[in-house]
């Protein structure tokens, strides 16, 4: 179920032709801001290899910029540009939107339950984010 309200809400928006794995790394840095690439591996369960890929191609679109820890050269940053924090905005909107619109065709009942559903949800999410550290 919840992989295809995900997949319907990743139809309404523009990504600049992005994947899914593209959009949810660059998703997370305009969330939380400049991560290492070691911790942002971690977070989104992906291994050093494919996010190196990842970041190439957010790079190349002006999506992201790589830069040095300052106190450990071996250490990398990924953060947000400009124009990847206006399409992470930009799909925001529009899935705020579908949500919207979706939601209003839900009934009072439906509305409630799914209100009194999100604090069991998020902790179904924090419980799996922790679930390999």
């Amino acid at each position: 179920m919840f992989g295809r309200l995900n997949r319907s809400l990743r139809l309404t928006h523009v990504d600049g032709d992005l994947s899914s794995s593209q959009r949810e790394v660059l998703t997370a840095i305009t969330r939380r801001g400049s991560l290492r690439l070691s911790e942002l591996a971690i977070d989104e369960g992906l291994n050093p290899t494919m996010l190196s890929r990842i970041v190439a191609k957010l790079e190349a679109a002006d999506l992201a910029t790589r830069t040095p820890d300052e106190a450990d050269a071996r250490v990398v940053h990924l953060a947000p540009t400009a124009a990847g924090r206006a399409l992470c905005e930009e799909i925001r909107n529009e899935r705020t939107d579908a949500l919207l619109f979706a939601l209003k065709h839900l009934s009072e009942e439906q509305q409630r339950t799914l209100i009194d559903a999100m604090s069991v949800l998020e902790s179904l999410v924090e419980t799996l984010k922790n679930r390999n550290r």
